[in-house]
């Protein structure tokens, strides 16, 4: 699975970081980010949490 987060969609409410802390941080300009490469299966689900619960739909899977 890949999973990115939009950065002019983000507003830092930090929502992923507390769900998914193994997947998102904050990077420089204080936004979520993840690293970029490919998720495990194991951190699908939280992964998806986070997706649903973003309140601006920053967080883009596939």
């Amino acid at each position: 699975m890949e999973v990115k987060v939009d950065q002019d969609l983000c507003i830092s409410c930090g929502l992923c970081v507390s769900s998914c802390p193994e997947i998102f941080g904050w990077n420089d300009d204080e936004k979520a980010e993840t690293s970029g490469e490919p998720v495990e299966e194991e951190f699908e689900e939280c992964i998806q949490e986070a997706a649903d619960g973003c309140p601006t739909d920053a967080i883009e899977t596939g």
